[in-house]
């Protein structure tokens, strides 16, 4: 009785733990920062009843401000004094000692941590695998620059089999690229895969020759290249614990300009297949745009999670030379993810947000933004919420202006998971092209189709096509061949926002408050708001703290943020047919208008038109529509894509604390969204949340095209308009002549022009034509045979 009586007093006693606030899983007292250029998540672990993240800095493999991160189960963020910093990015459980690596440091399971000196293991941490031929007693550890190391899980102590790249004496691998990424082993072989290459080729073009993919024995004295592309993830069924037998396979991901590249190693047997990509942000030979994809246990079975692209995709356990089938998308994303983990019901993401240096992602459209204080956070989403972000998209090619030897049997191309397929064609040689598919991923291959391809470009509706993978054989060699895919779901979102958007100005609202947000620098931790009112004047400056409270600043920091955080005048332009956008190597793009509202200018001016919301990663707001702009070095403009068209008037956007931040308010703002944070004194306010809840804004759609009613000279080609990721297409055309006017698509985003179609225009009878669901291209642009007024116009919705 007094034991009870004893709890019950202590219950009382105890005061409450309230529960931290959070936006769209996002909670902003958990965000880490560090003094570099960058603050990716290199990785989260749950072990010892905890939570433990490690985040790190760009190039810092002595050391850096980086931290390791406990986390408690009531989400109390503890900074371990053990800290040493670096660029980490490596973790791995150690069956037989019972510990977590991550990072430089070996975690007990009483949570009880040791750190290894950079000063005995000098180098950006990148992978873990098992031993090849002590895997009780020690563990591999490689480098980003390429250094392997043995470590004694007892001891900690440091054994160097192949020195850093960038460190002093012994002995080199001599692999070939840079940029480290996985590391396994499986099989008697140690796997090692790099992202990327040294080089002005490397940071301006995508298709230049990077990467690798190598193995070692343990007993050689250096690797074997197994493929010159660019890796990421290398790992097996073991997962995280790596693989418990020596038969078991091991899987790679990378890419290249094409497509995306799984490779499996199953009975020391290498097999090569492609997969399409969602996203073009993550290109770019370098490497440095990926961070580290992953394929992870996420408490689903035998089902893993795999990140790629921006791509959630669902990757099967039993992936084996036998059994190839289970792979298929589940959603397309934003967020920059490092690694991923199940803790407590929820998947974590651990991300990289906002960064003080650009790298090599400038343009003109973002201006001049003082730099922020580099800062990333964690992502709690519930494990559903993972097929309901973007619709999914993917794009890819099997070849591009490539020539193909007679009887060339293709890589395997991943079909399953999409419902609607088109292949473009294209050659300027013809030969009949057998079409083989895998039906339930045995590697038990049948003709369904023999394609006679007469050169030029064709395209073919695969949507009926059922099946695990396709791969094409030509009966005659092809010249400058391309077979491009263009695969997408239903788009089911209706143009309608979300609720948690009320309160956002609409297009023709003329009572908005707005204003200029920037993430601030140097350890004080907080959003400067320089807030706006109808009139386009400053109505007082504000910061947002942790708690997500919204306290009046002084007039200096409104100085410092109306100077140091301006929107460029002039980005984007429209006229009667369409938005116009010219990049800074001076050529022209179009884009589909949305509300007509826009065609005017807003009540505060000129909006932000291009951020940085993630590391490396834009976004591009014209005419009512968010698109996902890649870098220049990742194809930049030319893969641009659609995310939403919300059709509000948004005056300005960033990132801070792991939140997409926007401005850009009506005067009917709710008091009940609690995505609207107001200021104590109710003069201003702002939205968060989440970057990936913006595909909850409305589904792409609009109107435009390059002509309207514009004066056309015979055989002038027009400006390229956006095509790709939108979901019902249909065209209009019109000419004051008898004319021929030719549409002609890129077929793979890098100026892989072909001819679509010829229409034939009578006056006075405009020409209406509907694309087929499953068509799509990333640009169109059109020519006349006859000098006219012409228009030319798309509708999307």
């Amino acid at each position: 009785m007094m034991r009870s009586f004893l709890t019950t007093l202590a219950f009382l006693t105890t005061p409450l733990v309230a529960e931290p606030v959070q936006l769209s899983g996002i909670y902003p007292q958990l965000a880490m920062f560090n003094n570099e250029g960058e603050c990716g998540t290199g990785a989260v672990v749950p072990w010892a009843d905890r939570l433990w993240v490690v985040t790190y800095a760009p190039h810092a493999p002595k050391g850096s401000s980086d931290k390791l991160y406990e986390i408690t189960p009531d989400l109390e963020q503890i900074v371990r004094p053990e800290s040493i910093g670096g660029t980490p990015a490596n973790r791995m459980i150690h069956r037989e000692s019972n510990q977590l690596f991550i990072g430089p440091y070996a975690v007990s399971a009483e949570g009880k941590v040791r750190a290894i000196p950079y000063s005995k293991m000098f180098g950006r941490p990148t992978g873990n695998a098992r031993h090849l031929t002590d895997p009780s007693g020690k563990i591999y550890y490689a480098s980003m620059e390429e250094a392997l190391y043995e470590v004694d899980v007892k001891t900690l102590e440091v054994t160097e089999l192949f020195r850093d790249e960038a460190a002093k004496g012994g002995h080199k691998a001599n692999l070939p690229g840079y940029h480290g990424k996985g590391l396994y082993s499986s099989q008697g072989l140690l796997v090692y895969a790099n992202n990327g290459e040294y080089g002005g080729a490397a940071q301006s073009l995508p298709e230049t020759s990077s990467g690798v993919l190598a193995t070692w024995d343990g007993k050689a004295s250096g690797f074997d290249v197994v493929r010159r592309n660019q890796f990421t993830e290398v790992t097996g069924p073991g997962g995280i614990y790596g693989n418990s037998s020596s038969k078991d396979p091991i899987w790679t991901m990378g890419w290249d300009h094409r497509s995306l590249i799984l490779m499996l190693l199953d009975g020391d047997q290498w097999q090569s297949f492609r997969l399409p990509k969602g996203s073009h942000s993550y290109d770019g030979a370098h490497g440095w745009n990926t961070e580290w994809p992953r394929i992870r246990e996420i408490g689903e079975g035998d089902k893993l999670l795999a990140t790629m692209h921006g791509t959630f995709w669902t990757f099967p356990k039993t992936f084996s030379a036998k059994n190839t089938a289970g792979i298929a998308p589940r959603s397309n994303y934003l967020k920059v993810i490092g690694d991923f983990a199940r803790w407590n019901d929820r998947i974590v993401f651990g991300c990289d947000d906002t960064a003080k240096a650009e790298f090599l992602n400038k343009r003109k459209a973002k201006g001049e933004i003082a730099a922020p204080q580099s800062q990333s956070n964690l992502w709690f989403t519930e494990p559903d919420q993972l097929d309901h972000l973007g619709p999914v998209i993917g794009r890819g090619a099997l070849w591009v202006r490539e020539d193909v030897k007679s009887g060339t049997t293709s890589d395997p191309f991943l079909i399953s998971g999409y419902a609607r397929k088109g292949l473009h064609l294209a050659s300027a040689s013809k030969s009949a092209i057998a079409l083989e598919v895998d039906e339930d991923g045995t590697g038990s291959w049948k003709k369904v189709r023999e394609i006679e391809h007469a050169g030029g470009c064709q395209w073919i509706d695969l949507s009926g096509l059922k099946g695990t993978w396709l791969r094409l054989i030509p009966s005659a060699e092809l010249s400058q061949a391309t077979a491009s895919f263009a695969f997408s779901n239903s788009d089911e979102r209706s143009s309608s926002p979300d609720p948690i958007f009320n309160g956002l100005a609409s297009a023709d609202e003329k009572n908005v408050t707005g204003g200029l947000v920037r993430a601030r620098e140097g350890n004080k931790r907080t959003l400067a708001f320089a807030a706006m009112g109808p009139d386009a004047r400053n109505i007082g400056c504000y910061e947002l703290q942790a708690d997500l409270t919204l306290s009046p600043a002084d007039d200096k920091l409104l100085a410092h943020t109306n100077e140091h955080t301006k929107i460029p005048v002039g980005v984007i332009s429209s006229d009667a047919a369409s938005v116009v956008f010219v990049d800074d190597n001076g050529k022209r793009w179009r884009l589909p208008k949305g509300d007509a509202a826009f065609d005017q200018a807003g009540p505060l001016g000129d909006s932000r038109a291009a951020r940085e919301v993630a590391t490396e990663r834009d976004l591009f707001n014209a005419h009512g529509t968010f698109y996902e702009l890649p870098a220049n070095n990742a194809g930049g403009f030319a893969k641009l894509r659609p995310v939403t068209t919300h059709n509000r008037r948004i005056h300005d956007f960033c990132s801070y604390r792991g939140l997409f931040i926007m401005t850009g308010v009506g005067a009917e703002a709710s008091q009940e969204n609690q995505h609207l944070i107001h200021s104590a004194d109710g003069k201003a306010v702002l939205w968060a949340g989440a970057i990936d809840d913006i595909w909850k804004m409305g589904k792409p759609r609009g109107q435009g095209g390059p002509w309207k009613d514009s004066a056309v000279t015979a055989g002038a080609v027009s400006d390229p308009y956006l095509m790709t990721a939108y979901d019902k297409k249909s065209l209009t055309l019109a000419s004051d002549q008898d004319a021929t006017i030719t549409a002609e698509i890129d077929i793979s985003g890098d100026g892989n022009w072909v001819t679509y179609q010829s229409f034939k225009v009578t006056v006075g009878k405009p020409l209406a034509h509907e694309f087929p669901d499953a068509f799509s291209a990333y640009w169109i642009r059109f020519t006349s045979d006859k000098g006219a007024k012409v228009t030319a116009q798309l509708d999307y919705r």
